[in-house]
């Protein structure tokens, strides 16, 4: 079978799945493998819970027609995607970026659905089967598609360029995230701007932050662009109002004030206005979509609970996003304030050097009370409260519980910090 007549088959069953716990009727089942599992296997069972078809790429498991025989599954549904994509009319905006690339994404499709017909990628499915899902979600009258993108190594961006091939890109920032896979930070900034490479390699549009230093530097030359900045005249100018404790911004000679917490939420804001700018969305348009935009999933979500006003940003952590988090809680007006935070994954051989660093930040901020929690965490040289495990916190507390007052929770996923809720 041909991708082209594999993709007329698609258009008959437009829904994919990958999960026989997720089967719907008359869907496309792809049998892709993981460690731990061969989706051939769960082929007949998928077929016999209501899919169309089932695509695998072992041949004992081919028992009837319905099983579409390809060499590799993930191959097949990466390529399969980037053919819909060429054959769709939408255009693709893809972002990444070391932190707040969901926030932005979902701000962005905020903002440019209120004038067209958009699809945007789900949760943080960013990677490269992810991607392709996102993809073949595209509908007929899509007219823009705003695709996430992770990495943790390099040329995983350039990976998945080359399959959903996007028409505008904007990266979100340089941080320190996933340090042990791209070997550094220097590896980080040459694994994101595989994003700027290949726009700049097929002409596209690129969007940038002109107050990162580096990006306007790497764009410097390149004339397809647009770019957002607080004090350079030269690009289109947002300025900040403040954030205690929600970002507020003006453009245009408008206030929009947010739901957002945090000054590092700014700039996530700002790509948005960039974009809807471009994209002739009306100011007031902008203004009510960014307004109306609420966090959810642990990030950066304020919580009142028996007293306590909490910032919970408890999706992911690494040592940019962190002491961006703990700059702006210091900034905070409040009576009282309790930091909680956990340990920061993916660090490989920096690990110990950065979660020092951040506890010794911690320490020279003087919150009224600080709590680190994790292996490495409860590793630093420190005076500040430290527990090697969740558990360990949570009996602490639970003998001694906290005194009401403003709070921070922020930690790796694995951490699962927001935990801390169920104890106070």
């Amino acid at each position: 079978m041909t991708m082209k007549e594999l993709h007329a088959l698609f258009l008959e069953h437009p829904t994919i799945s990958t999960d026989t716990r997720k089967i719907t009727e008359n869907c496309l089942f792809f049998a892709l493998k993981g460690p731990n599992f061969n989706g051939n296997a769960f082929a007949q069972s998928a077929l016999d819970n209501g899919a169309a078809y089932a695509i695998i790429d072992e041949e004992e498991f081919k028992t009837s027609d319905r099983f579409l025989l390809f060499e590799d599954v993930l191959a097949t549904l990466q390529q399969l995607a980037t053919y819909h994509r060429n054959y769709s009319k939408a255009r693709i905006v893809s972002l990444t970026g070391s932190n707040g690339k969901t926030t932005t994404k979902e701000l962005i499709n905020a903002v440019i659905s209120k004038k067209y017909d958009t699809i945007a990628t789900k949760g943080n499915l960013n990677n490269h089967i992810g991607v392709p899902l996102t993809l073949l979600s595209i509908k007929e009258d899509t007219e823009i598609a705003i695709v996430e993108m992770g990495a943790n190594h390099k040329k995983e961006i350039e990976f998945l360029c080359g399959i959903a091939q996007p028409d505008f890109g904007y990266i979100t920032n340089f941080g320190k995230a996933h340090l042990e896979g791209f070997g550094g930070v220097e590896g980080v900034i040459q694994g994101k701007s595989e994003l700027y490479d290949y726009l700049i390699g097929h002409n596209k549009y690129v969007f940038l932050n002109a107050d990162d230093d580096i990006q306007k530097e790497k764009l410097a030359s390149y004339t397809k662009k647009m770019g957002f900045s607080s004090s350079d005249h030269q690009y289109y100018n947002i300025k900040f109002l403040g954030a205690d404790p929600y970002v507020a911004v003006e453009v245009e000679g408008t206030q929009i004030q947010t739901q957002l917490v945090g000054k590092y939420n700014f700039s996530n804001c700002c790509a948005a206005i960039l974009m809807g700018k471009y994209f002739n969305v009306p100011i007031e348009d902008i203004k009510s979509a960014i307004e109306g935009y609420r966090p959810e999933n642990n990030r950066s979500q304020l919580l009142s609970k028996n007293g306590f006003d909490i910032i919970l940003d408890a999706y992911n952590a690494n040592p940019t996003s962190m002491r961006a988090a703990l700059e702006n809680f210091d900034l905070m007006k409040a009576k009282r304030k309790t930091l909680i935070i956990g340990d920061m994954f993916e660090l490989g051989n920096t690990a110990a050097e950065e979660h020092q660093a951040i506890a010794d930040f911690a320490n020279e901020l003087q919150f009224d009370e600080t709590y680190l929690v994790g292996e490495n965490f409860y590793a630093t040289k420190t005076s500040l409260n430290k527990f090697k495990s969740f558990d360990a916190l949570k009996e602490h507390l639970m003998k001694n519980p906290l005194e009401k007052a403003s709070m921070l929770i922020k930690g790796s996923r694995g951490m699962a910090l927001e935990r801390v809720l169920e104890v106070l």
